[in-house]
């Protein structure tokens, strides 16, 4: 990229912007669970789609979409086929060619990098804003370098699909098919025997980690867990002479919220440890959710922090036999599940390779 020459254009002078079309009904009367055709509303997850519909799109494809409501171009996305607009959606047709997913791809993300944080609630990127819009594309001999954009692009998500199927294959991921025992448990979920367990029962006390102010904390290896739910209570990698937990435990933080850890790691004085690493892992998986569902309801809170005395006392409901927890049972159940999830993964990568090779094999045609 060092040598990559650079030109300045506007979004104006790419695409002609305009309102899209769409239909003065409500949103029940366009939606179908059957539905083909794709709505975009503002979202700016899962490419603007709120539903699909059986009515005929009102807009072509081959475009991009973005809100006129938002503070950048975070809801600008490519639309392959033809869609059903929404109010304040506006509708991006190139003037240009050739166009394509890869194009928009590199469109679409300097369009967000110019505009990130330059807009706010008081001043939105509407159309007027749209088309003053001026991005840096890659050019050559004064021209946009087509070229040059879709190899690029194509090169960076072929790298990425190639790490994702690559770290399928050396976990022994790629496996999705469901076991005779694993179709037997999933058919008999609703009839499992089910009782309540209490959790020290169980695994014994369990453990509160200790205060480590982030002023104290030395940069290290070992992963430290804090209260909250971004990047799973993760916050920071520590070089503290601390207590280090064993992997194929469970964490439940001050809100009662409880998660699975398939690693060492050390834990603050709002973080109690459930100490299951004697159990299977998808049985601790399986433990993990029943905790959660117990202890993650509203009841705690800051004015009332759940601790490790709170984990001592907490009942769970788990699968039954003999009046004993069935781990069997849990793991294979949460085997099936994995494989599910496992299936989409696996699917995803081969769709996607399918249609990088398609869109390569046209750019070079």
């Amino acid at each position: 990229m060092q040598n990559v020459e650079w030109g300045e254009y506007k979004l104006g002078d790419l695409f002609k912007i305009n309102p899209t079309k769409y239909y003065r009904l409500k949103n029940e009367e366009i939606i179908s669970t059957d539905g083909s055709v794709p709505l975009i509303s503002n979202s700016s997850t899962d490419n603007g789609v709120m539903g699909f519909s059986k009515l005929k799109p009102t807009n072509l494809g081959n475009t991009l979409t973005c809100s006129d409501t938002t503070m950048g171009a975070e809801t600008m996305f490519y639309q392959e086929k033809g869609f059903i607009g929404y109010s304040h959606i506006q509708h991006l047709v190139p003037k240009f060619k050739p166009f394509n997913k890869l194009i928009a791809s590199a469109i679409i993300s300097a369009s967000r990098i110019t505009t990130s944080k330059k807009y706010d609630y008081g001043n939105k990127f509407n159309r007027v804003a749209m088309n003053k819009t001026k991005i840096q594309l890659p050019v050559k001999n004064g021209k946009i370098d087509f070229d040059f954009i879709q190899s690029f692009v194509a090169e960076i998500e072929n790298e990425r699909i190639q790490k994702l199927e690559n770290y399928i294959s050396e976990i022994s991921l790629s496996d999705y098919q469901l076991t005779k025992q694993e179709i037997q448990v999933l058919e008999n979920y609703k009839n499992l025997s089910w009782n309540i367990f209490n959790l020290e029962n169980l695994f014994g006390k369990s453990t509160r980690g200790r205060r480590l102010k982030s002023a104290d904390r030395i940069t290290g290896t070992l992963p430290f867990i804090t209260a909250g739910e971004t990047d799973e209570g993760l916050s920071a990698f520590i070089g503290n002479d601390i207590t280090v937990f064993s992997a194929n435990t469970i964490t439940i933080d001050m809100f009662g919220s409880a998660k699975y850890r398939n690693f060492k790691y050390g834990g603050d004085d709002h973080i109690a440890v459930v100490h299951t690493d004697k159990l299977p892992k998808y049985a601790s998986v399986f433990v993990t959710s029943a905790i959660h569902k117990s202890s993650y309801n509203g009841q705690f809170n800051y004015g009332r922090n759940f601790y490790a005395k709170d984990a001592d006392t907490l009942n769970i409901s788990l699968p039954a036999k003999d009046n004993k927890p069935d781990y069997e049972t849990m793991e294979t159940v949460i085997s099936a599940i994995h494989k599910f999830v496992i299936k989409d993964v696996v699917l995803y990568v081969e769709k996607k390779k399918k249609e990088l090779n398609k869109q390569t094999e046209n750019a070079n045609a």
